[in-house]
């Protein structure tokens, strides 16, 4: 033990001896600057955790980052949310909710998701982020980020952090930031309705919910008396807040329209007489905001919308489309749904095949299916 004692004493007093006296005062004085650089890194603090988002529902939602800058950072700085785990291009992530964001409680501008952006061009991989507005340094700073749930966006939560950089790129704050982007229910004119006629000729409206493990709320009665008519189709489809029309055929051939009436609890207006002889059809359906019908000898017919006000007169003079349609039993168009027009229909042949028919009825038809025949009905 004494002989190691004194090794290290001799070891010590050689360095002590080979090492200048100001350097070795000098030493823990640049390490001591380097602990103090790490520690004054800025902090990004955003309040209350991840912000929910309920997709499709309501009103924009906030959250709030508050940043902590050290004295030393001075001028003009940029911030990024950076959310890595969200879908980049190539894995088809382009739509994105819509984003507004403010900082120290100024204005609310737009502030857009991007994969490449000036300040953070190619720096996160496959992710997103969402440019902040720049401003100018301070020792606390605000940033509210405020997301409109009425754009799609990824479901799940996602991860990342906000991060502020100087002039240089470097980076002088960062902190967690997490999104959770959850199923909402969609606002009423973007949620459909079902009607179903019961055998006492009772309307119900089965409206839906959004979410898919319990698509429509508890029936609701439109009225009695629906029984008169042998064809019911909508144009275009009905929604929630009770918009959407109907047409209906009575036993006589005569069509009738229903406007929608934007009442939820009574959707329909009192029903238009549009005119005699749709006897003729043994089909007719919506097909865009028009109708297609089909007739006795297997011709199917194009009505278009007359885009006229009054619902006495809503169609075109019918064009001719082709024959050979008696080939199937159904024979169901597209509506158009929330201002996006489908063209494509749909027919089952007797077989139980069921053939699609994409853009428009005078496509080639495609096989979609086999064992529709175990269904009355297809809407």
């Amino acid at each position: 033990m004494v002989h190691i004692r004194s090794t290290l004493v001799v070891a010590t007093a050689l360095v002590a001896g080979v090492v200048p006296a100001t350097a070795a005062a000098a030493a823990p004085v640049t390490a001591l600057t380097a602990t103090a650089a790490t520690a004054e890194m800025g902090t990004a603090v955003q309040k209350g955790g991840p912000l929910t988002v309920r997709v499709g529902e309501g009103a924009p939602v906030t959250t709030r980052f508050t940043v902590s800058l050290p004295a030393f950072v001075t001028g003009r700085l940029t911030a990024g949310l950076v959310l890595g785990d969200l879908p980049g291009p190539s894995a088809g992530g382009d739509d994105l909710p819509g984003a507004e964001c403010s900082v120290n409680g100024d204005a609310y501008r737009l502030c857009g998701w991007n994969y490449d952006t000036p300040e953070y061009e190619d720096s996160y991989g496959d992710g997103y982020v969402l440019s902040l507005p720049p401003t100018e340094a301070a020792r606390t700073l605000t940033f509210d980020v405020r997301i409109d749930p009425a754009h799609p966006a990824p479901l799940g939560e996602h991860t990342g952090h906000l991060e502020m950089k100087d002039a240089s790129g470097t980076v002088v704050a960062t902190g967690p930031a997490a999104v959770n982007f959850v199923l909402g229910t969609p606002e009423a004119n973007r949620r459909a309705t079902v009607h179903a006629r019961d055998k006492d000729g009772v309307l119900w409206q089965y409206e839906s919910t959004g979410d898919p493990a319990r698509p429509f709320e508890p029936r609701t009665r439109i009225g009695g008396g629906w029984n008169a008519y042998t064809a019911m189709t909508k144009l275009p489809a009905t929604v929630a807040s009770g918009e959407g029309d109907m047409v209906a055929r009575d036993k006589d051939g005569v069509l009738w329209y229903y406007e929608g009436s934007g009442d939820p609890a009574r959707p329909f207006k009192p029903r238009v007489r549009v005119g005699g002889g749709w006897n003729v059809y043994t089909s007719i359906s919506a097909y865009r905001n028009g109708l297609i019908a089909r007739d006795r000898d297997g011709v199917l017919w194009h009505y278009s919308d007359s885009y006229q006000s009054t619902p006495s007169a809503p169609f075109q003079p019918r064009v001719r489309v082709g024959g050979g349609w008696n080939a199937y039993d159904v024979v169901r168009g597209a509506a158009d749904i929330d201002g996006w027009s489908y063209n494509d229909g749909v027919a089952r042949d007797k077989a139980g095949y069921l053939w699609l028919y994409k853009d428009a009825p005078t496509a080639a038809r495609r096989q979609i299916g086999h064992g529709w025949n175990i269904y009355t009905a297809i809407v």
